[in-house]
């Protein structure tokens, strides 16, 4: 979660201060109302063009600093919407977006000033109520970000994030049951929240306790529901450990929920796992293949990119293990051009050169050269999983 705030302020910036306006304008007289038909229309024609036109200026101001936004430009987009609040100080899209700016900018006391703007204008104000509690989340003031989700939730009961900061405010006071169950009602609202929980530091505390459990196994068993079935591809798409990924599912199996196959792939087996009928019925299934991949057609380039990763696992593994003549074994896969050897050539031609080197090696030296190596290599073969793994996706997303 993000999140410090100092003090409020009483002085409220320039921005937010309307300049006065004269008032002192002449007041018609009775001569006025016998203004010609064709005056009068002009006038309101006029009256009408500057309203547009203000709306059209605000509106495009408005998406010029969401761009800055996107962008990762929080000081032009911070100026984009003060101009937009010179137009109207009471704009509470614009209010929201300031705070947002200047609480990425670890600008707490502006941020705060254009919360308390908007809960000025809007006391019900959900959103308002949610980012304030962020500020005294970085502030380290637990207590007052507590108070603030739960006016958020107050104004809005549906509100998943909120819910969410919530269960965080309860763990970081270690009031862990309340914390679970705040957790459980954000996850019920959303389920994505199960997904961004088992990584938060925020639950550390809370952890080990049978609740938050449960909410990994619910992570874990919507992973498998998308169609990603080995340990692989379940921690990369959780973000899960890989240590806590085999417990939840050696739990699931106790069960009864998931069954355990093996499934040969082009140079091994491989350990899969699957919800049983019964669940997969109850819930729905995506079906993919090995990787995440959907089933239908691929085209060969990702199929080399799939086994090029397949291979990578395998000798990770062995080197991991420290099985010198499996390392030999699978080193013979990233070298043959049959297998993946031209992929490496094509894409990883530096790391083709140091795979045959360590082959050399390792028949010349076994375990000795294994062990004084083992952390370099397990190095280069997680960074060349990282890449493909990145290629992958590109590729996916293409087709």
């Amino acid at each position: 979660m993000d999140t410090t705030s100092n003090e409020k302020s009483d002085e409220m910036p320039e921005f937010f201060l309307e300049k006065g306006k004269n008032t002192d304008k002449k007041k018609p007289d009775k001569k006025s109302f016998g203004l010609k038909k064709k005056e009068t229309e002009v006038e309101l024609k006029k009256d009408e063009t500057s309203l547009i036109d203000a709306d059209f200026n605000r509106n495009k101001l408005i998406s010029k600093g969401i761009n800055r936004m996107a962008d990762l430009k929080l000081e032009d987009a911070s100026h984009i919407f003060q101009l937009v609040l010179r137009i109207n100080p009471n704009d509470v899209d614009a209010l929201l977006k300031l705070g947002y700016c200047r609480f990425h900018l670890e600008d707490y006391t502006e941020s705060m000033r254009a919360y308390d703007k908007v809960l000025d204008i809007d006391v019900t104000n959900a959103d308002a109520w949610n980012f304030k509690s962020l500020v005294y989340y970085e502030r380290k003031v637990y207590g007052k970000a507590l108070d603030c989700a739960d006016k958020a939730i107050d104004s809005d009961p549906t509100f998943g994030m909120a819910w969410y900061n919530r269960a965080c405010y309860l763990s970081m006071l270690n009031q862990i049951p309340e914390s679970l169950d705040a957790l459980v009602r954000s996850i019920e609202i959303d389920v994505k929240n199960a997904k961004r929980a088992v990584k938060d530091k925020d639950f550390m505390n809370v952890r080990l306790e049978e609740g938050f459990r449960r909410i990994v196994e619910v992570v874990v068993i919507e992973s498998l529901r998308q169609g990603y079935h080995t340990i692989g591809a379940i921690v990369w798409t959780t973000f899960l450990d890989k240590e806590d990924v085999i417990k939840c599912l050696t739990r699931l199996m106790k069960k009864g929920l998931v069954v355990k196959h093996e499934k040969r792939q082009v140079w091994s087996t491989i350990d899969t796992y699957d919800l049983v009928p019964e669940m997969a019925n109850k819930i729905g299934t995506i079906k993919r293949g090995m990787l995440g991949i959907p089933s239908k057609s691929i085209s060969k380039p990702i199929k080399n990119l799939k086994n090029l990763a397949e291979a990578i696992q395998l000798i990770r593994t062995t080197i991991d293990e420290e099985e010198v003549e499996k390392t030999i074994e699978y080193c013979n896969l990233f070298i043959d051009t049959e297998k993946c050897g031209q992929e490496m050539i094509d894409d990883f031609l530096e790391e083709h050169r140091e795979v045959r080197l360590i082959k050399i090696r390792l028949k010349d030296k076994g375990v000795d050269f294994m062990q004084d190596n083992k952390k370099k290599m397990l190095a280069m073969f997680e960074n060349m999983e990282i890449s493909v793994t990145k290629k992958l996706r590109s590729d996916l997303a293409r087709n």
